[in-house]
């Protein structure tokens, strides 16, 4: 039987780096994938529907000069689609293949194993790899669990991948749906509302069975993103809901129950069913190694990533935590630094940076508004909206916001940030670091930013909040705003 310091099951991108990371402690690690390494972070997920999103943004962003300037739009065939989505897969895809293989060679004393095939547990140290109907058993000091999730499916309606899709189907569609009905407006439906809207060749409907999209969302960032998919031809179902959804004649047939009683019945090309994730766990036999579950996820004891078996840890979406990559990737580092590195300190979830590609892109760390007002956490709050920041002036992209929210009190320590517009996604670095650093805000203050840069308009929300700022909010009422929220009331507060 080989042995190994430490066994991964799942290559995705939590399981790839916690394989990396024990290499790093000069361990000999196994890695058991039985799909393809990278996945959901490469196939069918994060990279295809982020390079769909970049692509059509771009095609949306020269339609609409082309329409200023009285002219046709462009035409780009889905097979040019594709052959981007397809390229970019490849990619990263040939990447990890010649890293893997690299790993495997005598100069680098042969640290990793790469085994394909369905990992299971048999005890707490062993596991058995199954592969073409071949079977072996290996022993781990360590083990990682590691195997992702799928999309979630919905009771009663049949996905083909064809006519009814997940996103494990959709990028592999042949042409653009003339229309589409995506079932969930989260951050995943919102995206692919987004995607295809901006291509302007399908007409999409999208489900909420809430009063508005992105309800975990401050109402502000909620109504922005909405407006601009309803500009785009998006039709949103509100209070909407879903009685039923079926392949009919040719067609999709969904039909809609609204408060009242009121129903409505149509018709489209294809669908899609964006309504959450869940966790791949039941090839593993989690049983045999006495691992227990919590309704979410692996059972998480007091010492984070590590499962009720001390030498065997759950990370990414099987975790019950943060479904991100970023955050699976954090989670397996951490879990093999407490194994091998007797690490003590927790890993904080306070500071997860995230976006969400949406139109406008929207970035978010920390706590929103909506959540202070649901805990009663009485805070101060900032707000300037992009048209006041040189950058996005000169970029023409002046629709988006900063949003900064701190403790009220005399340290105004960072609690949360929303960031809606333009380089979203790299502006939101610095604060998130300043949360994990519990630095005060004078260092976002003092900075030189460069210039003209989006985050200088940082710079401006944290001046504002020590009372020296450029721009005035009792004077740019439209564009500022200063204001404290206790028990969920707002009041202004007093800046020059």
């Amino acid at each position: 039987m080989d042995n190994f310091d430490l066994i991964v099951i799942g290559g995705g991108p939590a399981g790839y780096a916690a394989a990396m990371r024990g290499i790093d402690f000069g361990k000999k690690v196994c890695l058991i994938e039985m799909d393809r390494v990278g996945g959901a972070g490469v196939y069918n997920g994060a990279l295809t529907s982020k390079t769909l999103w970049e692509l059509a943004n771009r095609v949306s962003d020269m339609n609409a000069s082309l329409k200023i300037g009285g002219r046709s739009p462009i035409d780009l065939p889905w097979a040019d689609v594709r052959k981007t989505l397809d390229e970019a897969i490849f990619e990263r895809k040939f990447q990890y293949s010649c890293h893997i293989k690299l790993l495997q060679t005598e100069t680098m004393n042969k640290l990793l194993s790469y085994e394909r095939g369905r990992g299971s547990l048999v005890s707490a140290n062993e596991v058995k790899i199954s592969h073409d109907d071949e079977e072996k058993i290996i022993r781990g000091e360590n083990i990682i669990l590691a195997t992702g999730s799928r999309p979630r499916m919905i009771p009663n309606i049949e996905v083909d991948e064809v006519n009814i899709l997940t996103s494990d189907g959709i990028d592999h569609i042949t042409e653009y749906p003339k229309s589409m009905v995506i079932v969930g407006a989260g951050v995943i439906g919102c995206e692919y509302a987004t995607i295809f809207s901006n291509f302007g060749k399908t007409k999409v409907y999208l489900i909420d069975r809430q009063d508005r999209i992105l309800p975990f969302e401050d109402s502000d960032i909620s109504k922005m993103v909405a407006t601009n998919l309803e500009d785009q031809g998006v039709v949103i179902h509100r209070n909407a809901k879903l009685e039923r959804l079926e392949y009919k004649n040719g067609q999709i047939e969904y039909e809609l129950k609204y408060p009242g009683g009121m129903t409505e019945i149509i018709q489209v090309e294809k669908a899609l069913l964006s309504v959450g994730r869940v966790p791949n766990i039941e090839s593993l036999h989690i049983e045999n190694a006495g691992v227990l579950m919590s309704k979410r996820g692996f059972h998480i004891g007091d010492v984070d990533t590590r499962t009720n078996i001390p030498n065997i840890y759950a990370v990414g979406d099987v975790s019950g935590r943060i479904a991100l990559v970023n955050m699976g990737e954090i989670e397996a580092r951490q879990a093999v630094e407490k194994a091998f590195g007797n690490l003590t300190e927790a890993l904080s979830y306070d500071n997860v940076c995230t976006i969400m590609f949406l139109k406008p892109e929207v970035a978010a760390v920390g706590i929103n508004e909506q959540q202070c007002v649901q805990d009663n956490i009485p805070v101060k709050v900032v707000k300037l909206d992009y048209s006041v920041i040189a950058r996005a002036i000169a970029m023409r992209k002046t629709q988006g916001f900063f949003k900064i929210i701190v403790t009220n009190d005399d340290e105004m320590r960072i609690l949360g940030m929303r960031a809606v517009g333009e380089h979203a996604s790299s502006a939101i670095q610095g604060v998130g670091l300043l949360i994990k650093t519990n630095a005060p805000i004078e260092v976002l203050s003092e900075l030189v930013h460069p210039h003209p840069s989006i985050v200088e308009g940082i710079q401006e929300c944290v001046r504002m909040l020590l009372n020296k700022s450029i721009f005035k909010s009792s004077v740019f009422k439209d564009k500022l705003a200063c204001y404290s929220l206790v028990d969920g009331v707002k009041t202004p507060l007093e800046r020059l």
